[in-house]
This record gives C-alpha cells, sequence and structure tokens, in this order.
C-alpha cells in the first residue's frame, strides 16, 4: 500500500478526512487518482483541512478545483498548527 484516502459524511457535507501518500510516491498522479476516486461517490459540498504550512498540499487541492473559505490559527486542532479550511462546492470542478 502506498496511499491511502478517508472520506465521511455528516449534516449534509461530505469529507475528506485523510489523504496520505508515502513520500516516494508524491508527483506521480496517484494523489489525482485517489481524489478523483473519491470525488465520484461524494456530494457536494466537499470539505478537507489542510495545514498553512503545507504549501504542497495547499496547491494539489487548489489545482483540482477547492477553494481556501477559512484559516484557523490551529488552536482546535490536535497539532495546534494553523490550519485552512477547504471547500468544493457544488458545481465546483471536478479533480479531472
Amino acid at each position: 500500500m502506498v496511499g491511502v484516502l478517508a472520506t465521511s459524511q455528516a449534516d449534509g457535507v461530505s469529507w475528506i478526512d485523510q489523504l496520505y501518500l508515502l513520500p516516494g510516491f508524491v508527483g506521480k498522479g496517484l494523489g489525482a487518482l485517489l481524489l478523483r476516486h473519491g470525488l465520484v461517490s461524494l456530494a457536494r459540498p466537499v470539505r478537507l483541512y489542510s495545514f498553512q504550512a503545507n504549501a504542497g498540499a495547499r496547491h494539489f487541492y487548489e489545482r483540482h478545483g477547492f477553494c481556501a473559505v477559512a484559516f484557523s490559527d490551529g488552536s482546535m486542532n490536535e497539532e495546534r498548527c494553523p490550519d485552512v479550511l477547504y471547500e468544493l462546492a457544488a458545481g465546483g470542478e471536478d479533480a479531472a
């Protein structure tokens, strides 16, 4: 196994809870493949969190149509790192 995608749905919102690839497999299209596969079955809107400092992940999600909708200081996450909430709205782009 080289990657994982975990999703959930709650209160009319779909969530990408985790998208992880082993470091040696980043940049080979596998993340986009996992994301595309997940988006097929997830109702919009789809939301996820990323750390503000994770420029690679943020660029990846923005490239696939997600928009930043909120920023926090990280006081509510386990790592206490500033994060950003992303959303792929109804009618938004797919990860094509």
